[in-house]
């Protein structure tokens, strides 16, 4: 009698959200951190810097110094100011490709996976081409046919990342559209919108909240990418690819790339962390 109390009481015990056991994580705190810290900067810096970024603020080329922490590009800039002014263009543009993709790739993925049948075929095969080539050459072929500029990247990087999201939830849905509870719910009338709506899709979400997370970092140093080979932003956007673009054109000045590329560090191992610490929280498998 004293075991089956004792199990009955734990069974009353409420299951703490997942995201208070993340946060329980060191890694997720850390990333967490290194987020609210970006997020920050992009808010307040104009506030508090005491540089524009496009101002000369001294001597070109100067080495890091007591008036410019992280030394001056070749126009005279303050390396430090335009870095963090870049996180103003990075970050959001990175945030935009995800949450299109995600809304894009999602919706087509789950109605080839509730349909079935030819707009299966049709969703999967059109995905398989894309994915077919590599993200990199496939973005810098979109982007040199749209040209530069930020709004082209997004574009280009869009064309490239939705179809992830599209195999990836449609694979839920098959997995979820055959348990019992919704073929109880077809069985009693239920539309197949609400079915879609209400019992598949909550259910389906959580590895398209993971692996946007831990594609955010990678979106980031995509988009840096594009702008160091001339595909994205275009000088004299303070954008962390063109910062470093323009230290590789001055390498023995190693300050003009070094704070663009620790930042670009610092917000992929962040979303790196962030997912990790999600996805363990989240799978079932992995919870203590």
């Amino acid at each position: 009698m004293t075991v089956v109390l004792e199990a009955v009481t734990v069974s009353l015990v409420p299951t703490r959200h997942p995201f208070l056991r993340a946060l329980r994580r060191p890694q997720f705190a850390i990333g967490l951190g290194v987020l609210a810290f970006w997020i920050l900067m992009i808010i307040t810096v104009s506030w508090w810097a005491p540089y524009g970024p496009l101002e000369q603020a001294g001597d070109r080329l100067q080495s890091p110094n007591s008036s410019h922490w992280l030394g001056t590009d070749t126009l005279g800039r303050d390396v430090l100011t335009r870095t963090l002014y870049g996180a103003r263009y990075s970050l959001p543009t990175a945030a935009a490709v995800i949450a299109f993709t995600v809304v894009i790739g999602s919706s087509l993925g789950a109605l080839a996976g509730f349909r079935g049948g030819w707009i299966d075929t049709v969703i999967m095969r059109f995905s398989d081409v894309v994915l077919a080539f590599p993200p990199i050459l496939l973005a810098m072929a979109v982007a040199a046919a749209l040209g530069p500029g930020l709004r082209n990247t997004v574009l280009a990087l869009i064309v490239v990342w939705w179809p992830i999201y599209a195999r990836l939830l449609r694979g839920q849905v098959i997995s979820i559209r055959h348990r019992e509870h919704i073929e109880a719910a077809v069985s009693v009338g239920v539309p197949k919108r609400r079915i879609l709506r209400r019992h598949i899709l909550p259910l389906a979400t959580t590895p398209v909240l993971i692996n946007a997370t831990m594609d955010f970092g990678q979106v980031v140093l995509l988009t840096a990418s594009l702008s160091f080979l001339g595909l994205g932003a275009v000088p004299p956007t303070p954008e962390w690819g063109v910062l470093i673009d323009e230290g590789s054109r001055n390498f023995y000045q190693w300050w003009i790339a070094l704070a663009p590329g620790a930042a670009i560090l610092s917000v992929v191992l962040a979303f790196n962390f962030l997912g990790d610490s999600l996805r363990d929280v989240f799978d079932p498998r992995g919870r203590p």
